[in-house]
């Protein structure tokens, strides 16, 4: 007997965010064949989202923008995931951090992303309307780093990669979805 595949659907052409999408429902479903594709979907929210809240509404509007496209192209996918980065200043300083948002028959699961503190000096070209990416780009001397390691690489000397922790937050976001008896209304 043949396992149906899973489709996934990443509100993202980032190599990053497709694979961590792919990466985390595999730890869940080992044995399941994953297609897993990427496309734009806007995020409706400014290209550096600056608060928390901001980069949560960032990722529900790529996942449901996923989910509606869809629906009409009659193409149905079995998860809808968006992943936001964003930056806020907390009473410990600034950081980064990333939401994500699953959407899974017609359900809606949340998560985040562990906290990375980000040096004042970066959060300061943030507020002057730089993105994250190119600020660190500038100042490791990289390349489109975001779409690699990320600030987190940079900042954690590669113990730590945007993809495996988007790939964790996911993996705790797609908790509803794996005990839906405990997570019923």
């Amino acid at each position: 007997m043949t396992q149906q595949p899973i489709s996934i659907l990443v509100g993202s052409n980032n190599p990053v965010k497709i694979g961590a999408a792919r990466d985390a429902i595999a730890l869940y479903f080992p044995d399941a064949h994953i297609e897993c594709h990427g496309m734009h979907a806007p995020s409706l929210v400014a290209e550096q989202p600056m608060t928390e809240a901001e980069t949560k509404l960032g990722a529900i509007n790529r996942a449901k923008f996923c989910q509606q496209y869809a629906i009409e192209h009659h193409q149905p996918a079995s998860f809808y995931i968006a992943m936001e980065g964003g930056v806020d200043q907390f009473e410990h300083g600034a950081a980064t951090f990333a939401y994500m948002a699953i959407i899974h028959q017609g359900k809606l699961s949340i998560g985040r992303s562990a906290l990375l503190p980000l040096p004042p000096k970066v959060f300061q070209a943030l507020e002057g309307g730089e993105e994250l990416g190119h600020v660190m780009d500038r100042l490791f001397n990289t390349e489109n780093i975001k779409q690699k390691g990320g600030a987190i690489g940079l900042l954690t000397q590669g113990l730590a990669t945007r993809g495996s922790i988007y790939t964790q937050a996911i993996v705790l976001a797609m908790a509803p979805f794996i005990n839906p008896a405990f997570f019923a209304e």
